[in-house]
């Protein structure tokens, strides 16, 4: 593990945990739009957070490796462009800083044969100063022939991210110093052919729930039980990309068109499928959720190669 400290910045342990909570606080503008259209050139956004500090959404892009924010307006701008993201996938924001994976799967204007299929990495900016605070190596804790994928990154309240790789079945866990390692590494319930782990979320019961995109399931990883690793039996075939959690119910991104609202009565051991909201999304890969509402990115992934309308839509 090579973890690259870009900053000389030092941070207590009570000043993480302050910040480390993803943020899901109201906006001071709570009356969103139901829809909010937005343009920005080939941008394929594959993530999304919200800033309460900045007041605006965060996006990612998969071709140009940066991160842009979007308001309620629709307005579009760059916000950080660092060299060192080749493809921003995942995000959360925490307070005044964002947490991004960072991948290549070939497709963006920075990839290069060393690094396609063979980067998983966990990045975090500085929203204040725009500055690259930390860089984590998570590729180099598998063997060098193994593919790497870092999807996406979900956030404990004491500042541990989790960070699912879709290429190899492998959870890694990044604790608050940036000190990397393989939370679970298991072929059989997390691996996949093609595109396996998928999105994450942190449970304030102790687990994580992950979706495994290939095999169209869920599954919770009991931090709390030797990160024991079960499936979530009772939605049938849910091929999720993005997780959110929201009162209790979990919202999936699924097939890109569409999100399911999923309930459960016994703790995540099963789940049910509440209601689907398949109007109007457009190749959507992930939530996000603020003023106590769940906002979807239509990504367009797969789409025309020079697409430049995009939208963030809510669910119904």
């Amino acid at each position: 593990m090579n973890t690259k400290y870009v900053s000389c910045c030092v941070l207590l342990l009570s000043t993480i945990y302050l910040t480390a909570c993803e943020d899901h606080r109201d906006s001071p503008n709570a009356n969103f739009p139901a829809r909010i259209n937005f343009v920005a050139e080939r941008q394929y956004p594959e993530g999304i957070a919200y800033s309460s500090q900045l007041g605006k959404f965060l996006i990612t892009s998969i071709p140009f490796g940066k991160i842009g924010t979007v308001d309620t307006d629709g307005r579009y701008a760059d916000l950080l462009t660092a060299p060192e993201l080749i493809a921003a996938i995942g995000m959360k924001v925490a307070g005044n800083r964002v947490f991004v994976c960072n991948s290549d799967q070939g497709r963006s204007v920075r990839s290069t044969p060393a690094t396609t299929r063979q980067l998983a990495e966990l990045l975090v900016f500085n929203l204040t100063t725009g500055l690259l605070e930390r860089r984590t190596d998570l590729d180099n804790l598998l063997p060098a022939a193994d593919p790497n994928f870092a999807n996406d990154v979900t956030l404990a309240p004491d500042g541990t991210a989790y960070v699912t790789d879709s290429f190899s079945p492998v959870i890694y866990k990044v604790t608050p110093n940036g000190t990397a390692s393989i939370l679970v590494q298991d072929i059989a319930r997390l691996g996949n052919a093609g595109f396996g782990l998928n999105g994450i979320v942190y449970h304030p019961n102790g687990y994580l729930i992950v979706a495994n995109s290939g095999q169209g399931k869920l599954y919770k990883i009991d931090l709390q039980n030797a990160n024991a690793i079960t499936e979530i039996t009772g939605t049938g075939t849910l091929p999720g990309d993005g997780l959110t959690l929201l009162n209790g119910d979990l919202y999936v991104v699924t097939g890109g068109t569409r999100v399911a609202q999923v309930r459960t009565t016994d703790n995540w051991q099963t789940a049910s499928i509440v209601k689907f909201d398949a109007t109007d999304y457009v190749g959507a890969t992930t939530s996000v959720a603020v003023n106590n509402q769940i906002y979807t990115l239509n990504a367009r992934i797969g789409q025309n190669a020079n697409d430049r309308d995009f939208s963030i839509q809510r669910f119904r």
